[in-house]
């Protein structure tokens, strides 16, 4: 949270900055000038999922933007995902991924393969990342299987409450049943891709 000093001089910074020929670089410095930029990622052993590939790509693309903001703003968010979403394991020896949507405790099949699809070109470098990526395929092919019509699941976390008026009553995995097409394209397009 800023303090209201602290947003008063940037502000000042900024107009400076359009007063001495509106160089948007210019502008940019004085406005980061005296601002820290702290890591907000979970501490590493409170993290959900650690990828030696996405960490060594954190390392290799923050030190490629000159730019300390966007330096800070792509390693807190690239590993986001993982840090804070995924829970690996196995199902019938085979992996399991549950992806929720960071915010309500279920994992949609769109939301699930936009989340993980960005480390797909990382995976083949990473066994253990693309054991995550196995598992999110085959816990949306479970999903699929329980429900075709579903669009979200949260195998009994009851984490929704929009489809206890669903008709038919929706099973224990369920969380809701709003289903669309690309309910059923986005498992198909990161099974693909993978």
């Amino acid at each position: 949270m800023y303090k209201r000093r602290t947003v008063i001089k940037s502000l000042g910074y900024a107009a400076a900055g359009v007063a001495l020929g509106g160089d948007c670089g210019l502008s940019r410095a004085l406005l980061s000038a005296g601002h820290e930029f702290v890591n907000k990622r979970p501490a590493a052993g409170q993290r959900k999922f650690v990828s030696d590939a996405v960490e060594a790509k954190i390392v290799e693309v923050k030190s490629a933007i000159a730019d300390p903001e966007l330096a800070w703003l792509f390693e807190n968010c690239f590993p986001n995902t993982l840090d804070t979403t995924v829970t690996f394991g196995t199902h019938e020896s085979r992996p399991d991924t549950y992806v929720i949507t960071g915010d309500i405790n279920a994992m949609w099949l769109r939301d699930s393969t936009a989340q993980v699809a960005l480390y797909l070109p990382l995976a083949r470098g990473d066994r253990k990342l693309k054991d995550m990526i196995a598992g999110v395929i085959n816990r949306q092919t479970r999903c699929i299987l329980i429900d075709p019509y579903a669009n979200a699941f949260d195998f009994g976390a009851k984490a929704c409450p929009w489809g206890e008026n669903d008709k038919p009553s929706i099973r224990a995995e369920l969380c809701e049943r709003k289903w669309e097409i690309d309910s059923l394209c986005y498992p198909v397009r990161l099974a693909h891709a993978y």
